[in-house]
């Protein structure tokens, strides 16, 4: 927590608890109800509106929004949803993704094969590049339709897609949360990416046999569609878009300047080839209007930002009030042997990543409870690194109001109707972090992984 002095609130530990039990009633409303991003958004406007009347300093309460806007991943991924809005429109507007459909179609390569297919390259992405978000961006404008176009259920090419970023954030090297998990507990990376392997092949190759064995399958308008399209051979030039993106991710280049390339060479491409024509990506045709793809795709994508700034606004109330400490302190009573410091520490992690949808952010803040609770239980700090990044890779993946539901639906539904998913529907079809949590359950009551070699 930060130095400001600690956010008071009426009722004690049940005021400052308001705020996120309000979130919770209306993501719990718009779930049931099969929601897009935009009932999210208001489920956290709402909480930190009622949290006003619970306060004892609102001047502090304002600050502390401000303090989570400030966050360096606000901007990270506020920017890279539209900068990705942006190049996926480039994508999806120039018959590419029509092309790959329709040759995939008469190749047979279709339903479950695809959506298995999608998960091992989205696996092999999100390692390669550390990036879950940035993973999401370049290979649902991609993979996504052409799934669908070739007889997937949304919903599973979608779950495909996440579980593959799992994958990724879970065991990749240069991953934020295997950095922080291997920091805060002193122990070297290297070794915790090796040590990790236990854990996290086996979920993926339970996630694999998932999507061959239950993908549903469906043959809807799209397919249909993508079966009588006659390819069109230059619109594959628009794959320049998601090369220079990976090219640049890694290279180690930030995130945000890897996509902005990416739009450049995808403007750049769709004019020389003349696929588009300058009106098509922007025109002013008057009555103060605008009109094109740059604009269409960035107004398109603004419910999605004005949620981001909702949750971290909330995240730094929450911090401020000393939530994380309290749920830490918790928990940590029930920490009395080896199994139940582990079910402990993967307690700690699991809710507060669900309740700030930032993995690193959760380990980084349990980091030095975990490392006092660990080192009383004997467990080596390899352990304890590995329990707190795929607990994280659990939970956060699996609570629909996170960027690993809401931004996936938001890419999702840029498609049309027909392509749309609700958050609250991809979790169930997460298979990697459901394999993932039924190894944690495992891995502590047998004691699988305890000693790491």
């Amino acid at each position: 927590m930060s130095e400001n002095k600690r956010l008071e609130f009426h009722l004690g530990t049940f005021g400052k608890l308001v705020p996120l039990l309000v979130a919770v009633v209306f993501i719990i409303w718009a779930a049931v109800k099969g929601s897009n991003v935009s009932g999210y958004m208001v489920a956290f406007f709402m909480a930190i509106i009622f949290g006003v009347i619970l306060v004892k300093d609102e001047k502090a309460y304002g600050q502390a929004i401000i303090t989570g806007l400030t966050k360096p991943m606000f901007p990270v991924i506020a920017l890279a949803v539209i900068l990705a809005a942006i190049s996926g429109k480039l994508i999806s507007g120039s018959g590419m993704v029509q092309t790959i459909a329709a040759y995939a179609v008469n190749a047979g390569f279709t339903g479950r094969l695809f959506a298995a297919a999608t998960f091992l390259i989205t696996c092999l992405l999100a390692f390669s590049t550390g990036t879950s978000v940035g993973t999401y961006m370049v290979v649902i404008p991609i993979l996504f339709p052409v799934g669908v176009m070739t007889g997937v259920t949304p919903v599973y090419m979608l779950g495909a897609i996440v579980s593959g970023a799992a994958f990724g954030d879970n065991l990749a090297p240069i991953s934020d949360t295997t950095i922080a998990s291997s920091a805060t507990q002193g122990a070297e990376l290297g070794k915790v990416v090796r040590t990790r392997i236990k854990y996290s092949i086996p979920a993926a190759v339970i996630a694999l046999a998932c999507f061959l064995l239950f993908t549903k399958t469906e043959t809807n308008s799209a397919m249909l569609e993508a079966a009588q399209v006659e390819p069109r051979a230059l619109s594959l030039i628009m794959l320049v878009v998601p090369v220079v993106i990976i090219a640049l991710c890694l290279m180690k280049k930030h995130l945000i300047t890897a996509l902005a390339w990416g739009v450049i060479a995808g403007v750049a491409a769709g004019l020389i080839s003349g696929i588009y024509h300058v009106a098509d990506l922007l025109s002013f045709p008057g009555g103060f209007k605008v009109a094109g793809a740059l604009p269409d795709s960035i107004s398109g994508c603004m419910g999605t930002v004005a949620m981001l700034i909702a949750v971290f606004a909330l995240l730094g109330v929450m911090e401020q009030s000393g939530l994380f400490e309290d749920v830490g302190r918790g928990l940590s009573k029930l920490a009395k042997g080896p199994a139940s410091t582990e079910a402990t520490i993967v307690g700690c992690v699991g809710i507060l990543s669900m309740i700030t949808g930032v993995i690193s952010v959760a380990i980084v803040a349990m980091g030095d409870l975990v490392k006092e609770l660990g080192e009383k239980a004997g467990l080596d700090p390899y352990r304890r690194a590995n329990l707190m990044d795929c607990a994280g890779c659990v939970f956060c993946f699996l609570a629909p109001w996170t960027v690993h539901c809401v931004i996936p639906a938001q890419k999702a539904a840029e498609f049309g109707e027909a392509f749309a998913v609700a958050p609250a529907a991809i979790p169930f079809v997460n298979f990697y972090s459901i394999a993932m949590l039924v190894i944690l359950v495992v891995a502590i009551v047998t004691g699988y992984g305890r000693k790491s070699k």
